[in-house]
């Protein structure tokens, strides 16, 4: 009786288990998709910022900034006489970036970011003028002005100079109000699309799948690894329910894809869970090679009548350093190809030739992606 209880147990346990890995490996769909025609727009413009601590633009290698200083005076009706020679060195001419984010609606405010355009010194402590936003089709879809907020700062003084983060942007938090929405249309008819933030086609069947167990067979249907089209109410109150009950269904998605990702100007390598690695055997050596000159002065005699002569005498070394063969033992976790790789005791920048190496022996199972 106790071994079946036990054993019982055991089996419990081992369901929660599995349960438990399930539901923690389960995502939402608004984490895997998202709505199709529901997306930010971004904005741009051109302005200038005044109230610089002399650390503006240099107005003759910058005449921009002073054509744009004339042009916003006359339209406050300040006329600068034709041929003046302005020599401004708070002002700095600058682009200001935003993203105009779904539904936004005339009068909310939206965070912006300024970035000098010039040869500004500094935009610590400025103030953005009125400055127009547009979209891609040239309309203006909303208006920044305001403080910036910098995260850097400077000084400089006989010809010695320290700066710590960058001086050249900025933000400004609520700086820009929407004056113009942009229409988007929740669905097409009487369907909505989700599109997978990854193609997959495991994933869409599943979500696919998750989506009939709720609303009822042919509510969902995949139209290919990415696109998945749901027919839904076409009263919009029902609509916005029904998209928020879909958004929040759990799905386990598919596997990744194994992966490594190299940088090759940084050096940085990343996997994902799903590398493996066969057994392989790797040898690692470094090759240097220095070249160093001296220079060579030759000083003739003082009655010799010759010219003093300056050569250079170069010195060529390489140096090679041993390498032993290392074993790598098969890895079926991410864990292991890490252990496994570290047994070399190469550099990050050695490894990125070593992956690939091992790539074209057919020893890594991943992909490799160089960024």
């Amino acid at each position: 009786m106790g071994m079946k209880s036990l054993s019982s147990k055991l089996f419990l346990s081992f369901l929660a288990a599995l349960l438990f890995s399930a539901s923690v490996q389960a995502e939402r769909i608004k984490d895997l998709a998202s709505l199709q025609g529901v997306r930010s727009n971004q904005l741009v413009g051109y302005g200038l910022v005044a109230g610089l601590d002399g650390t503006g633009d240099q107005t003759t290698q910058t005449p921009f900034t002073v054509q744009s200083i004339a042009n916003m005076l006359g339209q406050l009706g300040v006329n600068i006489p034709a041929g003046t020679n302005l020599q401004l060195k708070n002002v700095a001419a600058v682009m200001v970036t935003a993203n105009l984010p779904a539904f936004a609606k005339p009068g909310q405010q939206l965070d912006i970011t300024v970035s000098s355009l010039g040869n500004a010194k500094s935009l610590r402590g400025g103030t953005l003028l009125m400055t127009p936003l547009k979209g891609a089709d040239g309309q203006i879809y909303a208006m920044g002005q305001g403080n910036m907020v910098g995260v850097g700062a400077g000084a400089s003084a006989a010809g010695s100079s320290v700066q710590i983060n960058h001086l050249n942007a900025g933000r400004i938090p609520n700086g820009a109000t929407v004056e113009r929405a942009v229409p988007t249309a929740v669905g097409q008819g009487a369907f909505i699309n989700y599109e997978l933030n990854q193609f997959d086609f495991t994933t869409a069947s599943r979500v696919v799948n998750a989506i009939n167990r709720s609303f009822g067979n042919g509510t969902a249907v995949a139209v290919d690894g990415r696109l998945i089209q749901v027919n839904a109410p076409a009263d919009p109150n029902q609509r916005i329910a029904f998209i928020s009950r879909v958004e929040n269904l759990s799905v386990a998605p598919g596997e990744d894809i194994a992966r490594v990702i190299l940088n090759a100007r940084t050096g940085s390598i990343v996997m994902n869970k799903e590398v493996t690695l066969d057994s392989v055997a790797v040898a690692h050596g470094s090759l240097s090679v220095i070249i160093s000159s001296e220079p060579l002065v030759s000083q003739p005699n003082a009655f010799s009548q010759g010219q003093t002569a300056v050569g250079a005498q170069a010195e060529i070394e390489i140096k090679e350093k041993k390498g032993e063969l290392v074993m790598l033992r098969s890895g079926a976790t991410l864990g292991e190809v890490v252990k496994a790789l570290n047994a070399v005791g190469a550099t990050p920048q050695d490894l990125l030739a070593i992956l690939q190496a091992m790539k074209s022996a057919g020893a890594l199972k991943a992909e490799l992606e160089v960024i």
